[in-house]
């Protein structure tokens, strides 16, 4: 836990204290407890966190829809009626204690897993302590059959417990660990999860009753299988993300290759693109799409002969015509991808300026897409804070600065505010940043101080070279370096 800010360690300290007197109470329930039920249901949740690693789903796989816990946590979508049935049959401190065991040898990522697994258990014992509670207060013990239409509501609202504590808990770490802005922290937590625990309620009352029927818990096993049936199914999905992600690679290391000039560049407006949207407060969909936006933006050089991306020289106004033609080919490259669908437009537009002297189309304002606005402040912070063959890269401030100037008549001000205020709270560390982390790091990029480097200047973001058709506005907003960057 060491490497963890000292916040994150005092906030994970005061939850696992916390859990630790949820459950302190079971030693003194005493023999009459249902201590084999306890065991039985520690010891099925614990099997179904091993799940992710089974051959038969694929391998490893990530937690399924509904899964609580951003921050290392979580609960599989096969796990969650376990849980939740221990909350409808034990006591309180009994149904805390029955997800510890599962939550402490359960999957976890290598960077701090000690850590994650025992937030990842303290959390879980303070949502089925709270659930279980939640449920004795409004509800009927012992479960039996006839009561079952009656335990609905209060079977609802021990889910809904549930879930709330997991998203009031995981949106407190992401501020102490992973420093996410308050404002944005809680953000839409509870409403993206509420749906799939209120769905695996349903089935942890169904394991419950079936547990005390005259069946006995075998037949509570059965629930578990269209829960499996379901993650399997996800599986499937993850699988064919992750082939789309590969594709996605594919390209944009073929770019690289082509265009040695902006190595790496594609990755870098990627998360920083991220760290616009997180800093705007955006939902998770739109920001994976911009993240895609960002890696994807500059694809379409690939239909822009080589000679000209890699000429040292000024480009001649017929040059510079066929090197504009990139976003249009980038559109068209993309366009048979069905999940790229917003990010097509910021491929297409990336170029345009507010003023309407961007390229293809000129647009102006609010006529050029939100996700393009995003990309060109993204693009032109990395262009001016990367080092090429004819300039040094520029401080971070003198970079933000120069966006300031070019604010409301080059780029969306509202953007490069974003990007300013997060950088003021991740830093800047581009060297961190590689093809391989730019997939890797889907879920929470942007959160972790590191930002992105574009492959277009403020100075020249859409404005011609030296020679170039449309006269510069302003001298200081003429591209640098024989007019390579203006093209970028």
């Amino acid at each position: 836990m060491r490497e963890l800010p000292a916040a994150a360690r005092g906030y994970i300290g005061c939850a696992t204290l916390a859990a630790a007197l949820c459950a302190a109470p079971a030693s003194r329930l005493g023999a009459g407890a249902p201590w084999s039920s306890t065991l039985a249901l520690a010891t099925l949740y614990a099997l179904c966190e091993q799940l992710p690693r089974c051959p038969l789903l694929g391998g490893r796989i990530p937690y399924g829809p509904g899964s609580a816990g951003a921050s290392g946590g979580s609960v599989t979508g096969w796990a969650s009626p376990v849980l939740l049935a221990g909350v409808f049959l034990l006591p309180p401190p009994l149904a805390a204690l029955a997800a510890v065991p599962g939550a402490l040898t359960g999957p976890a990522e290598a960077r701090s897993a000690a850590a994650r697994r025992l937030w990842h258990a303290a959390e879980l014992a303070l949502a089925c302590c709270a659930a279980a509670q939640v449920f004795r207060a409004i509800g009927h013990h012992p479960l039996s059959a006839p009561q079952f239409p009656v335990l609905l509501l209060p079977a609802a609202a021990a889910a809904a417990t549930f879930c709330a504590v997991l998203a009031v808990l995981d949106g407190g770490v992401l501020v102490a660990a992973e420093r996410h802005p308050p404002r944005t922290a809680w953000r839409g937590a509870l409403t993206r999860s509420l749906g799939p625990h209120l769905v695996h309620g349903l089935a942890g009352l169904m394991m419950a009753v079936l547990w005390r029927s005259a069946y006995g818990p075998v037949a509570a096993l059965l629930v578990l299988l269209p829960m499996c049936l379901s993650c399997w199914v996800f599986a499937q999905y993850h699988r064919e993300r992750t082939a789309h992600q590969a594709t996605i690679r594919a390209l944009v290391q073929a770019v690289d290759i082509k265009d040695r000039y902006t190595r790496g560049h594609s990755e870098r407006v990627g998360r920083a693109s991220v760290m616009i949207a997180r800093e705007l407060g955006m939902a998770e969909d739109r920001v994976e799409v911009l993240r895609f936006a960002g890696i994807l933006h500059d694809v379409g050089k690939l239909g822009v002969p080589t000679r000209l991306l890699r000429k040292d020289g000024p480009l001649t106004p017929e040059e510079r015509r066929v090197i504009e033609l990139h976003p249009e080919y980038g559109h068209e490259i993309v366009r048979g991808i069905g999940f790229l669908e917003e990010a097509r437009a910021a491929i297409l537009h990336h170029h345009e300026r507010l003023d309407g002297r961007g390229y293809p189309y000129g647009l102006r304002g609010h006529h050029i897409p939100e996700c393009a606005r995003v990309v060109a402040v993204a693009d032109a912070f990395d262009a001016m804070t990367s080092t090429r063959s004819y300039r040094r890269a520029r401080p971070v401030p003198v970079a933000v600065e120069e966006l300031r100037k070019c604010a409301g008549e080059q780029f969306d001000a509202r953007m490069v505010r974003a990007l300013a205020a997060s950088l003021d709270r991740y830093g800047w560390h581009p060297d961190l940043v590689t093809a391989a982390d730019a997939e890797a790091g889907a879920v929470r990029e942007g959160q972790g101080g590191v930002a992105r480097r574009g492959a277009v200047t403020a100075r020249g973001a859409g404005e011609p070279a030296a020679g170039g058709q449309r006269p510069a506005p302003r001298p200081e907003l003429r591209p640098e370096g024989a007019g390579r960057d203006g093209a970028r």
